[in-house]
């Protein structure tokens, strides 16, 4: 799949689709400052989130979700914003069923 921006194209590779969700979360930094997260979209591989605060590819950071407990995930991207999160390992079907009816539910 892939979509236009004005002239950018981009590419959307991704196997999973994502499920569209609303929710805040705690997650914790590479420097284990506590952060807020607004998740915006989720699958078991990753997540994309709204956070003020910058980071680098490849920053590793472990984010608090319901039913799944701490995931570790790695900065895919980051931009003005916004960031692109891939969890290691990626959570069990079970855990994210879960975590998608607490988060849905909480809407």
């Amino acid at each position: 799949m892939s979509f236009s921006i004005g002239n950018l194209a981009i590419a959307d590779d991704r196997q999973t689709m994502r499920d569209d969700v609303h929710y805040r979360a705690r997650a914790f930094g590479p420097d284990a400052r506590q952060l807020t997260f607004l998740i915006v979209n989720i699958s078991p591989h990753g997540l994309m989130a709204r956070c003020d605060t910058p980071f680098e590819t490849g920053d590793r950071l472990r984010v608090v979700l319901p039913g799944a407990g701490t995931v570790a995930a790695e900065v895919r991207w980051w931009l003005g914003g916004r960031l692109g999160c891939q969890f290691d390992p990626a959570i069990d079907l079970a855990s994210y069923y879960e975590l998608i009816a607490t988060m849905v539910k909480g809407k």
